[in-house]
């Protein structure tokens, strides 16, 4: 019997039981914190999930659209290095996101705004490390 593949995010979780009920899930299934909110946008980056890329996006400061990841862009793996709680509606996510094209290995060092508004949390935006 094969072992179904971790989630990208990292976890040792199967994709399904990860960030897959984010992604799939209905509206009421929200992610229940920021880190959690990251880690299933960071999946769906490695997935090429632009929809619910732009809808986990605060209206604020949500791009009209997203194009899709280049051809052979390889995620090679994400480093959650803080998660911090700012008050109850509003937090920040320092990451390290790492992936390789045509060759080169780049890495993505972000600390991640994130607010909470009807029990939904959103990406708001991110100064580069």
């Amino acid at each position: 019997m094969s072992r179904a593949p971790s989630c990208p995010c990292g976890s040792t979780v199967r994709y399904e039981d990860c960030c897959g009920r984010y992604h799939a899930g209905p509206l009421h299934l929200q992610a229940p914190t920021a880190e959690a909110l990251m880690r299933s946008r960071y999946s769906a980056f490695v997935l090429d999930l632009t929809d619910y890329l732009l809808a986990s996006w605060h209206a604020s400061t949500r791009p009209l659209r997203l194009e899709p990841n280049e051809p052979g862009l390889t995620w090679l793996g994400l480093d959650v290095r803080r998660h911090t709680v700012v008050d109850a509606d509003h937090a920040t996510v320092e990451f390290v996101a790492r992936n390789k094209l045509a060759g080169r290995a780049q890495r993505l060092q972000e600390l991640s705004r994130f607010v909470r508004e009807d029990a939904i949390w959103f990406y708001v935006d991110g100064d580069l490390r």
